[in-house]
């Protein structure tokens, strides 16, 4: 079994990667999450798998384990979907 990541910065690191993933693959969804102000809803199945993943990955012992993969979520998919028409922005 691989070693769980135990260091922050990569376990940011990691959580941006999945967080690009559901973005990635899920574009519509996004976009309709953005326009509509409900992103977390719409999109909390693909959410709660990608954090399964990264719980799997990182070690439970990591402070702000929790933190780290939501702070991904706004950086990499909120702040990347600033080009969609919402009542949000």
């Amino acid at each position: 079994m691989a070693k769980l990541v135990d260091n922050p910065d990569l376990a940011f690191r990691l959580a941006r990667a999945i967080i690009s993933d559901v973005a990635l693959y899920n574009q519509e969804k996004v976009r309709e999450g953005i326009k509509n102000d409900n992103i977390f809803e719409t999109l909390v199945d693909e959410l709660q798998e990608g954090r399964e993943h990264f719980y799997g990955r990182v070690s439970p012992d990591l402070p702000d384990r929790d933190h780290l993969f939501d702070r991904a979520i706004v950086d990499v998919m909120i702040k990347q979907a600033g080009k969609i028409e919402s009542s949000i922005w």
